[in-house]
């Protein structure tokens, strides 16, 4: 990632573990064993507390403290982000005896290897060492008190920093359990989610090329067609009145073959999105529906253009999916918006019944999830129906 942090905690991007992380996750989990004493005292005594009704309120605030404290020293010192769920009671008492078990088998192997290493440089700065004979099997080693304390302090320091680690793994694992997905299981869903979204958008993008093709075939191919052979007739008859009629003709289904040209161009995209916004561009397609459609635009100004672009076909595809298929009567369009994030909301009276896994509405589903909004279809049998989508102000970068 870009501060090169990776999501399990380390401080390099290459994977090996830098001094300075090993001392802040030392200073947490020491800080750990501290904080694990005073949980275990508030458990031994919450427990029985709790059974007393007089005395839950003081349990729920002394809980509630602790739980702050533990989740401050996961994000500063273990690189842990919990979520607010709470883990109680049971979480507290096997964090403590973790944190309790895990720092004095740290600090005690820290102690010994310091207390070895000052023996040994005690010994070689003072220039007197006695020899230390070392038997092994098949070997026999004579060496120096000093040299045995300085190798040993360092092996020891080398198995206490891997003791600390392992006890910041099984307290980041811990707290994952109970207290929701760290980092590295939150970088684990989002790429799954891309991956998703950038699948449905594939598929949304297909679906909507096969819509256009309908579309062009079923409508603007066949006038093409009938123009053609209208115009064909009129070439070759050679009564002059029945040309005249035949072009007549031809000039009226010219004119269809246009209106239907404007018709699949609009449905594909609008100009008056890009030209107008996103009012101007609902009003056209409230003026061409054949039921009342009414816009309350709660709107500030205009959303970036992926996010308006998402907004209008979210309400054309409803307002189309509630004349076609539901036998709505009215239908009501509602942008709004707050700090972070702009809506729209679509409710008809229509007869209900809308499938969300539907063709029209998972595309929609698709394209917002794509730009990290979130996508809701209420559709009782026998209406009312109410479609709503909410996007970031600021959607992702591609």
């Amino acid at each position: 990632m870009s501060d090169g942090k990776m999501s399990d905690g380390s401080d390099s991007s290459d994977g090996k573990v830098s001094g300075g992380r090993i001392v802040r996750v030392l200073a947490g989990v020491l800080l750990g064993m501290a904080l694990g004493l005073v949980e275990l005292a508030f458990v031994c005594v919450a427990w029985p507390a709790s059974q007393i009704p007089a005395l839950r309120p003081a349990v729920t605030r002394g809980l509630a403290a602790l739980m702050t404290l533990e989740r401050a020293r996961l994000s500063r010192w273990l690189g842990h982000d919990a979520t607010e769920r709470d883990g109680g009671l049971v979480f507290l008492a096997a964090r403590a005896v973790l944190g309790v078990l895990g720092g004095y088998a740290c600090s005690a192997t820290l102690f010994v290897a310091g207390l070895l290493l000052f023996g040994g440089f005690w010994d070689l700065l003072r220039g007197g060492s006695p020899a230390v004979p070392l038997t092994l099997p098949g070997v026999r080693i004579v060496t120096s008190g000093w040299a045995l304390g300085l190798s040993g302090g360092v092996v020891l320091l080398a198995v206490a920093a891997l003791m600390v680690l392992g006890v910041a793994a099984l307290e980041r694992r811990l707290a994952g359990h109970f207290l929701g997905p760290g980092d590295q299981e939150l970088m684990r869903r989002r790429i799954a989610e891309l991956t998703a979204t950038r699948s449905g958008i594939v598929r949304a993008v297909d679906d909507e090329r096969r819509r256009i093709e309908r579309d062009l075939h079923d409508g603007v191919q066949q006038r093409g067609v009938a123009l053609a052979m209208l115009l064909g007739r009129a070439r070759h008859s050679p009564d002059h009145a029945k040309t005249a009629e035949l072009v007549a003709q031809a000039y009226t289904e010219s004119r269809r073959l246009l209106d239907e040209l404007r018709s699949v161009a609009w449905r594909v995209y609008p100009t008056a999105l890009d030209e107008l916004g996103l009012r101007s561009a609902l009003a056209g397609v409230a003026e061409r529906s054949s039921v009342p459609v009414t816009v309350h635009d709660g709107l500030t100004g205009r959303p970036v253009s992926e996010v308006e672009t998402a907004l209008y076909f979210v309400a054309r595809e409803a307002i189309t999916n509630a004349i076609k298929h539901a036998g709505a009567h009215d239908i009501l369009v509602v942008l709004s918006e707050d700090e972070r994030t702009v809506s729209v909301a679509i409710s008809d009276d229509g007869g209900g019944g809308a499938d969300p896994a539907g063709g029209g509405l998972s595309g929609l589903a698709r394209r917002v999830l794509a730009l990290d909004g979130t996508f809701t279809v209420d559709s009782a049998p026998g209406g009312p129906t109410r479609i709503a989508a909410t996007l970031p102000k600021v959607p992702p970068c591609g």
